[in-house]
């Protein structure tokens, strides 16, 4: 499953928004320093659809607000 977020680094709280069902925006506290925020979404988005940390990878936009994950579903 492609799953398309808008990041929010550095927010006082984290959050997860579901705009659509392949749509989200995720704020984190985490900086975007050495890919520390791109780590805490992934694992926010785990946490939200309920798989492990390394079922979920970054495909595209590293270093974008918008970013592109994948969710390896193992069911």
């Amino acid at each position: 499953m492609k799953i398309i977020v808008k990041a929010k680094a550095g927010s006082k709280e984290e959050k997860l928004v579901m705009i659509s069902p392949n749509h989200f925006e995720v704020a984190v506290k985490a900086l975007p320093v050495q890919g520390k925020a791109n780590i805490a979404i992934a694992k926010a988005l785990a946490k939200h659809f309920q798989v492990p940390p390394s079922a979920v990878r970054l495909s595209s936009g590293f270093s974008s607000k918008i970013k592109s994950f994948e969710i390896i579903d193992s069911k």
